[in-house]
């Protein structure tokens, strides 16, 4: 695999006390990878169908802009019910088969949303100018795939290739991007990458502002994560894996999860910024500006 010749590096974001406010992370990046052009595959090649319907990371930047997920989405969102623990399981669950690959996933509803409850594996391998592909298994290991699912740049995220639609076409460092209200990006036809909104409205379903310490454990996988012990509950079968990240290197395996959502954060200029969901067993939802829009993160897949 080739490196990024430049990429800015995290330096911890301390949170002190009880209050941990409900956010999204913004991210930037010196470096220099921009997708190539498009390839010859056509969007209708691609089709899915669905059943029903800590941190050990020292590596955050020290311009943080935080603020309550409920202030600034001014959203309103009803509390979902916790629907399973070690006892029982009543959670809806469905079924995304994606026909790309054959490859399915268990989905979820919590609230009003239909979820992948599980991390995306497609391999998205459109090559960059600087690597020979977009998307990664932890540590290059098949096996990591597998399990925690597949390491995305933000550009193959948002399919910056335009090789299954054009909604986030040029969406990747000194791009300018102005992506649709709803990307499918990577993800399976009928399902698209959230929005920033969209996960804030994941967090205040289980809890999030007025509970945010109980919230993030509700979502993380049960006897998955270092320092968790009973803490981590999954009580809604969103099951967040630790499979921590790629930035030069791969790290936090075990320690953390980072989603990556369509959302830019300047709109309508060069996508050195994007918005992604942090879950952390001592920060849970956190805020870190000028991440590296280059690194590799997770996607889990919303349907439309």
């Amino acid at each position: 695999m080739k490196s990024v010749s430049r990429l800015s590096s995290w330096k911890l974001l301390a949170l002190v006390g009880a209050f941990a406010c409900t956010m999204l992370v913004a991210c930037g990046d010196d470096g220099s990878d921009v997708f190539l052009t498009r390839s010859d595959t056509e969007s209708s090649d691609v089709s899915s169908s669905s059943a029903q319907s800590s941190s050990s990371s020292d590596r955050y930047s020290s311009s943080v802009r935080s603020s309550s997920a409920r202030s600034s989405s001014s959203i309103s969102v009803a509390y979902a019910e916790p629907c399973r623990d070690e006892y029982f399981d009543d959670c809806e669950y469905g079924t995304l088969v994606d026909e790309r690959d054959g490859q399915s996933y268990k989905t979820v509803k919590i609230g009003d949303q239909w979820w992948m409850a599980e991390n995306l594996n497609f391999a998205y391998l459109q090559p960059t100018e600087t690597r020979d592909s977009s998307s990664f298994c932890y540590d290059d290991d098949a096996l990591n795939c597998e399990k925690y699912g597949r390491l995305y740049l933000w550009g193959a995220a948002m399919d910056s290739a335009a090789i299954y639609s054009d909604d986030g076409i040029g969406c990747g460092y000194i791009h300018d991007c102005n992506p649709a209200e709803r990307v499918q990006g990577v993800c399976p036809q009928g399902w698209h990458v959230p929005t920033r909104a969209e996960f804030m409205v994941l967090y205040e379903s289980v809890g999030g502002y007025d509970d945010n310490v109980v919230a993030k454990k509700k979502l993380m996988a049960v006897d998955e994560w270092r320092d968790c012990g009973a803490g981590c509950t999954d009580s809604y079968g969103f099951t967040v894996l630790p499979v921590g990240y790629f930035d030069e290197k791969y790290e936090d395996l075990g320690s953390n999860a980072l989603f990556w959502s369509s959302t830019p954060y300047d709109e309508g200029s060069s996508t050195d910024n994007a918005y992604y969901m942090y879950v952390n067993f001592y920060m849970g939802f956190g805020t870190a500006d000028k991440d590296d829009a280059n690194s590799a993160k997770s996607v889990r897949c919303l349907k439309d």
